[in-house]
């Protein structure tokens, strides 16, 4: 049973926030440890870049209906994804890139 805060009690207060930016902490490091061994894997990059195509990262979501929202929301997702790329493990990017158009020959 989750304990209430008192409002008042700084400490305690603190001590809640410190244990969720440990909890948070913790858990990006598994993200990341899970997405360099995606990335370490040659199907791992096909898989991805399936979804950054997959997402219209290399495309233009233009529409004049509402689509273009839709569209918008799934670009950025690979956008997103992407940046993890490149902030995780920057030099897997350029392989990916290179084994499709090895792929795309």
């Amino acid at each position: 049973m989750a304990r209430e805060l008192n409002p008042t009690d700084l400490d305690a207060e603190e001590i809640a926030r410190s244990r969720e930016a440990e909890q948070a902490k913790h858990v990006r490091r598994i993200e990341v440890s899970d997405f360099k061994w995606l990335m370490g894997q040659v199907q791992g990059r096909r898989f991805v870049w399936r979804l950054l195509e997959k997402a219209g990262v290399f495309r233009s979501t233009f529409r004049k209906d509402s689509e273009m929202e839709f569209l918008e929301g799934m670009r950025n997702m690979g956008l997103m994804l992407i940046a993890d790329v490149h902030e995780v493990c920057p030099e897997k990017y350029h392989v990916m890139v290179k084994e499709q158009q090895r792929n795309d020959d």
